[in-house]
């Protein structure tokens, strides 16, 4: 395993919480390898000791309108292009596999994007250290589904889980989630819907069935069309906190 992989390790996981799937793929090559050396640790989101808040603004050089979080980011490519779409905006990026980190970063540097930053290990140690109120939009795109029913409980999307980022959304913040997994998208409705702090209003069938025209695609999506499996679209708001002024 490359360098920076081991020294993600468990890195802010706390004790009893295990992180489930591969951390590599393919070995790297070594044009891949200077790149994991040589660019992620200056965009290696450094966690706070625990039970202290990160501030996710000073991450960026600059003020930034905004903070966006996506977990699981894959090979990079949605969270790239909503970098390059919005610069204004800060972009946060979970993803441990050394391979999608890779993916990434290449997309940064090719494209000289200065608004992302990355956390290589559990997006829920990241979560857990965000302030209240902090990210403006989440993304979680085509996670692993662990169709087994067995692996059910390792799914992203459950109940702690969007606890967390009830948490650290705005009131009125977007929670974007697609699949290709028709029963992980049950699961996903049934859950996040289930949350008090979530609101689903689709309009008509086309909001769950089409991607929006902000919504770039991923190539776990363009896989899942070439295989000819549909993807569904959802898109939730947080709801607007008890207290808080219309």
């Amino acid at each position: 395993m490359p360098a920076a992989a081991k020294d993600a390790g468990t890195r802010g996981r706390r004790a009893g919480e295990r992180l489930y799937g591969r951390r590599i793929g393919r070995p790297l090559r070594a044009a891949q390898q200077r790149l994991l050396d040589t660019r992620l640790p200056g965009l290696r989101i450094a966690l706070p000791p625990a039970g202290d808040r990160l501030d996710p603004a000073r991450l960026f050089d600059g003020a930034v309108a905004g903070i966006w979080l996506e977990i699981g980011f894959g090979g990079g490519e949605h969270l790239a292009a909503q970098a390059r779409a919005h610069p204004q905006i800060g972009f946060i990026g979970c993803e441990p596999f050394v391979n999608g980190v890779v993916s990434l970063l290449g997309h940064v540097d090719r494209d000289g994007l200065a608004n992302i930053r990355l956390h290589d290990d559990d997006a829920r140690a990241l979560l857990d250290a965000l302030p209240d109120a902090s990210i403006g939009r989440a993304f979680v795109l085509f996670p692993d589904p662990w169709p087994k029913k067995r692996h059910h409980k390792r799914r992203f999307i459950g109940a702690a889980n969007l606890d967390r980022l009830a948490r650290v959304m705005t009131d009125g913040a977007e929670l974007r989630l697609a699949t290709d997994d028709m029963d992980y998208g049950r699961w996903m409705l049934e859950h996040a819907r289930a949350h008090p702090a979530f609101a689903w209003r689709p309009r008509g069938p086309e909001d769950w069935r089409a991607r929006p025209a902000d919504w770039p695609a991923t190539r776990y999506e363009e896989k899942a069309a070439r295989a000819g499996r549909s993807s569904l679209y959802l898109t939730f708001a947080r709801h607007r906190r008890a207290g808080q002024a219309p």
